[in-house]
């Protein structure tokens, strides 16, 4: 089971720093960022897939995409000097919150 958590962990971080890519890349005519890009996402995909043969396909990817929503925010706020509205944080936290909520009932059970 624990592994599962790693693979996810992995997949969260890859798919993150694809996103991040995707922006570096400038619709592709950066070539290191455009090559990575998709080497991050098959890495991604890859751990995602193994992290789902054991954890709940709805909380692994409630994790997945909000935690790596959240990450890929902050990227956006710290790293590209994106504005931090209150409602852009008040959105990200409610992901969080609903992220939380989903892994919190799979435990219940």
């Amino acid at each position: 089971m624990n592994n599962a958590w790693y693979f996810l962990s992995g997949a969260i971080l890859f798919e993150v720093a694809g996103t991040t890519c995707m922006k570096l890349c400038k619709g592709f005519t950066v070539l290191t960022p455009s090559v990575l890009m998709f080497v991050f996402y098959a890495c991604a995909f890859w751990l995602n897939t193994n992290a789902v043969k054991v954890i709940e396909l709805s909380v692994a990817y409630a994790i997945w995409s909000g935690v790596g929503t959240a990450l890929t925010a902050a990227i956006g706020i710290l790293y590209f000097k994106e504005p931090a509205t209150t409602i852009k944080l008040v959105s990200v936290s409610l992901i969080v919150i609903g992220v939380m909520g989903l892994h919190s009932a799979s435990l219940a059970k």
